[in-house]
């Protein structure tokens, strides 16, 4: 009897990177069920309507992209109640809580690591700073608790795979689990050079972690235009700063962003990120990038060949890098071969071998262990809990 499969994420709310990496699972287990703490088919533009996903207890009060947040302190308890009895393999895609879930002592369990909780780990100190004083230490609390509940959920996990080697470092130092690197997909074919134009590209979540205010500054420096798509809670504060050279999209339709990737000049990462989608779906557009030094971006970009870097993140280093850098003088050609080795069809192929690997493994008898006389997937607990009886 064919492998039972389960197909775990975060919250399906948006269609932002982490989706779009889930999307492409869900097509490598085209059979699979589909499983999130929340669902809103019309914010993830009906990517998943055909996969039918089954969401916790909190579907109830039908959240959306704007309004999710304030249930965060609930979501470890959502996950877990998500009903996986009789499923052989769970894949889980996790930048907070999914690798969370509670699956049967024989599943196994692989999880494709995003992002350890930033504001539990990475980012606590930060997200603490951010807050008005009286609400710090409730918050403190809290944020310890849930870095307890997320190393106990991470022990659980079988197996990690990492986005970026920064993700398989923070895996490893905040989980004490070691994680294979496999680099997001980025669907290449959406994305085609086309005439450079005069303006200068953001992409991204206007959060506050992704410092888009450093590109803002620098662009009102050099009086040069930059268009920033996207949304979030910073969009309000960002406009209250913006000159009039930085102009704001909000979210655009996949055709209307391709189309400005492709005649930008560069596109402008701000922040440290895991490792950044958008920096590829520039260079597949045959764009530059122009990044803070540091991060995932490290392990896409090449400074004088596909992009530029600057050290410090401060809009007066941004817009040095900015004035000296001659986009026009890199090569598309270089840039859309740089990103060919982030296609979908590799990652996919990948994601099956690991699963495969780690299936076989746990049902590979150990040195030293009886054979148990039992069917189907067992990984080592339950190999173990046989062999002893």
């Amino acid at each position: 009897m064919p492998a039972r499969v389960a197909l775990v994420h975060d919250f399906l709310l948006d269609l932002r990177g982490a989706e779009r990496v889930f999307a492409a699972i869900c097509d490598a287990w085209p059979e699979a069920d589909v499983f999130t703490a929340v669902y809103d088919e019309e914010g993830t533009e009906g990517r998943f309507a055909g996969r039918a996903p089954r969401t916790s207890f909190l579907q109830a009060l039908r959240p959306t992209h704007r309004t999710f947040r304030p249930l965060l302190p609930l979501y470890p308890h959502a996950i877990e109640s998500l009903d996986l009895r009789g499923y052989d393999i769970v894949i889980s895609s996790s930048s907070a809580w999914a690798h969370g879930v509670l699956v049967d002592a024989g599943a196994v369990h692989v999880c494709y690591c995003h992002n350890p909780f930033r504001y539990a780990w990475s980012e606590r100190e930060a997200t603490l700073a951010a807050r008005p004083a009286p609400l710090r230490l409730p918050l403190a609390v809290l944020l310890s608790r849930w870095r307890q509940w997320d190393w106990i959920a991470a022990q659980r996990v079988d197996r990690y795979i990492a986005n970026s080697d920064v993700t398989a470092l923070r895996v490893h130092r905040y989980f004490g689990r070691d994680a294979e690197v496999l680099h997001p997909p980025v669907e290449l074919d959406r994305f085609t050079p086309r005439p450079v134009g005069a303006n200068y590209l953001v992409v991204a979540e206007l959060m506050a972690h992704k410092r888009i205010d450093v590109a803002v500054r620098a662009f009102n420096r050099l009086r040069v235009p930059l268009i920033v798509v996207g949304d979030g809670p910073e969009l309000r504060r960002l406009r209250r700063l913006a000159g009039p050279t930085v102009r704001f999209t909000g979210r655009l339709p996949d055709a209307d962003v391709a189309e400005l990737m492709g005649s930008a000049r560069a596109l402008v990462v701000t922040a440290s990120e895991e490792f950044g989608i958008a920096a590829v779906e520039s260079l597949a557009s045959g764009r530059p990038v122009i990044a803070l030094g540091d991060g995932g971006v490290l392990e896409s970009v090449v400074e004088g060949v596909t992009g530029a870097y600057y050290a410090a993140n401060s809009a007066e280093a941004l817009a040095a890098v900015v004035a000296r850098f001659d986009p026009l003088a890199i090569d598309p050609a270089a840039c859309v071969a740089a990103a060919q080795r982030f296609g979908t069809g590799r990652f996919q192929a990948m994601m099956r071998r690991i699963v495969d690997e780690t299936v076989a493994a746990e049902r590979a008898p150990r040195p030293g262990e009886r054979p148990a006389v039992v069917t189907g997937l067992l990984p080592r607990r339950a190999r173990r809990a046989a062999a002893g009886s």
